[in-house]
């Protein structure tokens, strides 16, 4: 066969995905590898936090970019963040334990790579899911339902699972040798640890260790409180980079508070004080705050004592608070709140 084939990866640069890669690159295959911004990822927050994540142990780096360059392909990183927006708001086939998307997500991807693969004239797609791995995006019915709705019928190939799965268009046509692929089902990550050691892999974050924000418990409860409390298609950018962060308290419908847990975070919440109300401990060694909506008065004093309790200030101590807000500014004189009475407007743990 003469001509070359170029196929389309999808890479997170995981341990899967990053054999899935290797084994059609050792086919002697052309790859582009696609990475999807959607906002959501956990390492690209602690690359936003720059120095701070770094100082606590967090990693930083790209793992796709990574995985390509080990590789030797290219990869593409497409921001998608607000196109995905949507997708957490309105998901067809429903959330996974927290608020993750899992299917709607793979479908929205394997769309993109559809029109990367038009645009690019490239051959297929594929991809380093598991036939079993996940609960509910990678068993039998989900793989058909992503692949259907994608639009990729039959170009869509998942090279660790290939031999478990109806034969694609790249093995019917004899792009990709359908013997050199492979038969994975289930949850052990054992058969990839081996071909890791197989392919010379060496490099790959922990197996399952995942890197989207949005089966986190934590962050789920915070996401629906946005979704009670304000309209799904108002939904913005600022929300998910603000529920990443901090302690959150809700005060009213309307307004909720974000308390910062340390220096990254106080300075992180500071970008986000244009039309926001800031808070800023004066007295003491304390956190940053940010209210988000309108605040009436009375909002604004119970802020201020939450924001007092996470301070340096012991209970029964006075606590000099500095706020703005649009270039009006004024100082409180607060006590902290007890640590009994911080429940009620607590939103998930703190």
């Amino acid at each position: 066969m003469n001509e070359t084939i170029h196929a389309i990866a999808l890479l997170s640069g995981g341990l899967d995905s990053t054999l899935a890669l290797a084994a059609i690159r050792a086919q002697g295959i052309e790859v582009t590898a696609l990475s999807f911004s959607t906002g959501f990822c956990i390492v690209d927050h602690h690359r936003a936090m720059g120095e701070h994540a770094v100082k606590r142990g967090k990693s930083v780096r790209n793992e796709a970019l990574r995985a390509g360059a080990d590789l030797a392909v290219q990869v593409e990183i497409l921001d998608v963040s607000r196109e995905y927006l949507p997708v957490v708001a309105h998901p067809r086939h429903g959330y996974g334990a927290g608020m993750n998307p899992c299917i709607d997500c793979r479908i929205f991807m394997f769309r993109k790579a559809k029109v990367y693969l038009e645009e690019h004239g490239a051959h297929f797609v594929f991809t380093g899911e598991v036939l079993g791995q996940r609960p509910m995006s990678q068993h039998r019915k989900a793989l058909e339902i992503i692949e259907g709705e994608s639009g990729l019928q039959g170009l869509l190939l998942r090279p660790l699972s290939a031999k478990l799965l109806p034969p694609t268009i790249p093995e019917q046509k004899g792009w990709v040798d359908r013997e050199k692929l492979y038969g994975i089902n289930g949850r052990s990550r054992k058969e990839q640890l081996r071909l890791a050691r197989e392919f010379g892999i060496t490099d790959f974050p922990q197996p399952s260790g995942g890197c989207c924000f949005l089966p986190d418990k934590v962050y789920a409860a915070r996401l629906r409180d946005i979704f009670t409390h304000k309209l799904k298609d108002s939904f913005t950018l600022d929300d998910v980079a603000l529920i990443k962060v901090g302690r959150h308290f809700r005060l009213s419908p309307q307004t909720k508070a974000v308390v910062g847990r340390h220096e990254g975070e106080n300075e992180f919440l500071l970008r986000f004080a244009a039309g926001r109300t800031l808070l800023r401990v004066a007295s003491h060694p304390g956190p940053t705050a940010i209210l988000d909506g309108p605040v009436t008065e009375a909002e604004l004093a119970t802020a201020a004592r939450l924001a007092a309790r996470y301070s340096d200030a012991n209970e029964g101590d006075t606590v000099t608070l500095h706020w703005e807000r649009n270039g009006d500014e004024g100082e409180l004189l607060v006590e902290p709140l007890p640590e009994s009475d911080i429940f009620p407007f607590r939103i998930g743990k703190p």
